[in-house]
C-alpha cells in the first residue's frame, strides 16, 4: 500500500516497514526508490512488530532526491558526500541466478570489472532467516492465536502457528549462525575493499493478481514465498540496502538492490546518484498499457 500511493502520485513519499524485504520488493515492482536502513538504526516505535530481530522502517519515494532528504530528517544525520565514488562490486552465486535479463545486464553495466563476491552458506542463512521469522511472529501471537485464532487470515494463521511450535534451541541456533554470518559480509567487505554491492531486489516484474506465480529456478511457484529471495538473505545480514528503478520507459518496473557496508547508506545515495547520471536508474511510469501488453514480458 505504501508504494503503491507513492507510484500512483498520491503522495510524494510513503512509509514502509521491512522484515524480509517489504520495501524492497514493493519499490521494485512499483518502480519506486525505497531504503532498508541498517537493522535497528531507525527506531520502530509506533509500528506493529512481526519480527523484532529483523523489522525495519523506511521511506518510499519517486526520486532520489527525496529520498535522501527524509533519510536526513528521520536519521539526524546530514547526507555528506564521500570523498571518493564508492568502491562497486557485485553478489554471485544465487543472487546471479532467477532475475530478469533486464537486470543482469544492469549489474553488468553498474559493476564493470568490479568483484564478483559470493556469500557462503546462502541457503542456510535463508533457511535461518524463515526460522527466526517464524519463531518471533509465532511467540509474539501465541496469546491471541489461543484466543481467537479464526480470526486470522488462513494462511497467516498457520504460519504463526508453526512458528510457535518451534523450540528454542532451534532458534538460538540460527541465532548463533546469524551471528557469524555479519561477522562473516564485514571481513568480505574490507576484504575486496567494496562499498556497494549490486544485487536484484525482486526476481522479475509485478505477477498478475489472477496467477500470481513466479518462475523460480525454472517452475512457476507461488510469488508470495519468493518475491523476496534476494531480500531476505540481507535482512538476515542486518545490511543497509537500497533499491533503485531501473529506466525502462514504457515497461513494467524492476529494480536493483545497493546494499551497503553497516551504517554505510551514504555510499548508498552516491552510487545511486551516479548511476543516475549514467541513465542506468530513474523512476519511469510505465503508461497506460494493458496487461496482455506485458504477457511477453513475463515469461
Amino acid at each position: 500500500g505504501s508504494a503503491a500511493v507513492v507510484a500512483a502520485g498520491h503522495l510524494a513519499f510513503a512509509l514502509g516497514s521491512d522484515t524480509n524485504g517489504s520495501i524492497r520488493v514493493p519499490a521494485s515492482l512499483c518502480g519506486l526508490y525505497g531504503l532498508k536502513p541498517t537493522h535497528a538504526d531507525l527506531p520502530v516505535d509506533g509500528t506493529f512488530p512481526f519480527a523484532h530481530s529483523f523489522d525495519d522502517i523506511g521511506p518510499f519515494t519517486g526520486n532520489l532526491a527525496d529520498l535522501r532528504a527524509i533519510w536526513t530528517i528521520l536519521s539526524g544525520h546530514a547526507d555528506a558526500a564521500p570523498l571518493a565514488p564508492p568502491r562497486v562490486g557485485m553478489l554471485g552465486g544465487r543472487f546471479a541466478e532467477n532475475l530478469d535479463p533486464a537486470q543482469r545486464v544492469a549489474i553488468a553495466a553498474v559493476v564493470g570489472q568490479g568483484p564478483c563476491l559470493t556469500l557462503p552458506d546462502l541457503a542456510r542463512y535463508r533457511s535461518a532467516a524463515f526460522l527466526i521469522t517464524a519463531y518471533e511472529g509465532g511467540n509474539l501471537h501465541r496469546a491471541d492465536l489461543a484466543r481467537a485464532a479464526l480470526e486470522y487470515d488462513p494462511a497467516v494463521r498457520d504460519r504463526l502457528i508453526a512458528g510457535s511450535l518451534l523450540p528454542r534451541a532451534l532458534y538460538d541456533a540460527a541465532q548463533a549462525l546469524r551471528a557469524q554470518a555479519r561477522a562473516d559480509i564485514d571481513a568480505l567487505f574490507e576484504a575486496q575493499g567494496v562499498d556497494v554491492l549490486v544485487a536484484p531486489a525482486a526476481p522479475c516484474v509485478a505477477p498478475l493478481i489472477a496467477d500470481p506465480r513466479i518462475l523460480i529456478d525454472g517452475a512457476m511457484v507461488p510469488a508470495r514465498a519468493d518475491l523476496g529471495i534476494h531480500t531476505q538473505p540481507i535482512t538476515f545480514l542486518g545490511l543497509p540496502a537500497l533499491c533503485v528503478p531501473l529506466a525502462r520507459p514504457g515497461q513494467l518496473p524492476l529494480g536493483l538492490q545497493l546494499i551497503g557496508r553497516r551504517h554505510g547508506e551514504t555510499a548508498l545515495f552516491a552510487c545511486a546518484q551516479m548511476l543516475e547520471e549514467q541513465g542506468v536508474v530513474g523512476a519511469t511510469a510505465p503508461g497506460a498499457l494493458a496487461p496482455q501488453d506485458f504477457a511477453g514480458e513475463r515469461q
